[in-house]
């Protein structure tokens, strides 16, 4: 069984293409699952596994651009595995047309139960474990992205207050943002003088939450590298770090894009050249 949730579309969800941004989706999915386990009575504390719950890894596959609409959006939530103190839920966000389905991006998130009075993890409750049944459809595993590298560009995050969610810490999403912000900043310190570059969408992003970030006026650090170079896309690895200790990780496929088309393209020679480059570790 899958839960449907209507998903409004905003017009400051849009990026520089006019479609929905890649960290819009990563809201959307949020607001699914919550709606989804909202549904159910049978949790302890009527909506506390919606509420009680932190993310440990995101995974979000970009089938197709969304362009604004004053209609909502469908977005499907079930879920592909339980375990004794995690569980992973899966989304497809989608339009049904005269033509049939029209996907725009699949994903899956496993999450965490917490007790909100201490912020430690627990297991889940047999109450909460049969509600989940209900919606368990098992999935395949997905190939897991390239990652290995050092850090060649660092890009200082600062927190802003209204990042924050319920528990004091960094929401989920905002992760989506800075890493975006990160691999932006990179790739524009890339460009020289007389290149050529292309544009870029976001095909794939995966993101391992591993420490909770909290607001404070001092900047924390994304290191960024290049882990995989092909004819029409690279692989952006990165890690949100304090000092040593990584709080989180992501790895982003991106892919040349066409805005003139709306399909993909290869990339330019200089592009292509300066990707590789920084592909170009140094010796340990």
């Amino acid at each position: 069984m899958r839960h449907t949730y209507e998903c409004p579309v905003r017009w400051a969800d849009l990026d520089l293409f006019q479609h929905v941004n890649n960290v819009s989706y990563a809201d959307y999915l949020q607001e699914a699952r919550i709606d989804m386990f909202g549904a159910h009575p049978e949790f302890a504390g009527g909506e506390e596994l919606a509420d009680g719950v932190v993310v440990v890894r995101h995974e979000l596959d970009f089938v197709a651009p969304m362009s604004f609409r004053r209609r909502s959006v469908l977005v499907d939530s079930w879920v592909t595995e339980i375990r004794a103190g995690s569980f992973t839920a899966a989304y497809e966000v989608y339009d049904e047309t005269d033509e049939g389905r029209r996907t725009y991006l699949r994903a899956s998130t496993r999450l965490a139960p917490m007790v909100l009075a201490t912020g430690a993890p627990r297991r889940i409750a047999a109450a909460e474990r049969g509600v989940l049944e209900h919606y368990l459809e098992p999935a395949e595993p997905r190939q897991q992205l390239v990652s290995a590298g050092e850090s060649r560009h660092v890009y200082p995050l600062t927190v802003r207050w209204s990042d924050l969610d319920p528990y004091q810490h960094v929401n989920n999403v905002k992760y989506v943002e800075y890493f975006q912000e990160a691999r932006i900043s990179y790739s524009m310190s890339m460009h020289q003088p007389g290149d050529t570059f292309g544009q870029f969408v976001v095909a794939r992003t995966d993101i391992d939450y591993r420490r909770p970030v909290t607001f404070r006026r001092a900047p924390y650090e994304i290191h960024s590298w290049i882990s995989h170079v092909g004819r029409t896309s690279a692989i952006f690895a990165a890690e949100l770090r304090d000092g040593d200790e990584v709080l989180a990780s992501a790895r982003a496929v991106t892919v040349g894009f066409d805005p003139a088309t709306q399909r993909s393209a290869p990339v330019p020679a200089d592009h292509h050249r300066r990707l590789t480059e920084q592909l170009s570790l140094p010796a340990n």
